[in-house]
């Protein structure tokens, strides 16, 4: 075991195609079994769909969305004499992009869209927009949060 200092976080480069972090982040969360190169294929045509159905700018569109549906809070788990507690936290910035990311490809794969791209795209425009199930997801653990207000003086 190291005795020196602890690890950094590696860092990522930019993709591409539109020398974002954010796309790089959201690729690397996209793709199965190491091919980059179908996630980024994926995340691409899902950008121009956007363009295609909106006609705005795809990156936009997935920046917003990626916004909107970052969380500001969330329940912890805390085990106070012999009872466990929701406790409302608030939620690191990096921890913010990661729920996001995350509940985006999970609520995209889950829609009924024939391919990924198309999928993604319809996601990407939903929580663009306050729609849609990444959202509903937020506003669900904020609403929880909210509830559990009362325990926030088991914070640690």
């Amino acid at each position: 075991m190291a005795r020196k200092r602890r690890g950094g976080k590696q860092g990522v480069g930019p993709d591409p195609k539109y020398k974002s972090l954010l796309v790089t982040n959201f690729v690397n969360c996209l793709f199965r079994q190491g091919k980059k190169s179908t996630g980024e294929r994926i995340f691409y045509s899902a950008l121009d769909t956007i363009k295609e159905r909106t006609g705005n700018d795809g990156l936009e569109v997935f920046e917003k969305a990626v916004d909107n549906v970052k969380p500001m809070v969330h329940v912890r788990s805390r085990r106070v004499g012999g009872q466990t507690y929701q406790v409302p936290v608030e939620v690191r910035q990096d921890e913010r992009l990661a729920l996001s990311i995350r509940w985006l490809i999970s609520f995209a794969k889950q829609r009924g869209e024939k391919t990924m791209a198309a999928k993604l795209a319809g996601e990407f425009i939903d929580a663009s927009t306050g729609q849609g199930r990444a959202i509903q997801r937020r506003e669900e653990t904020h609403r929880m949060a909210e509830a559990n207000r009362a325990f926030a003086h088991y914070r640690w």
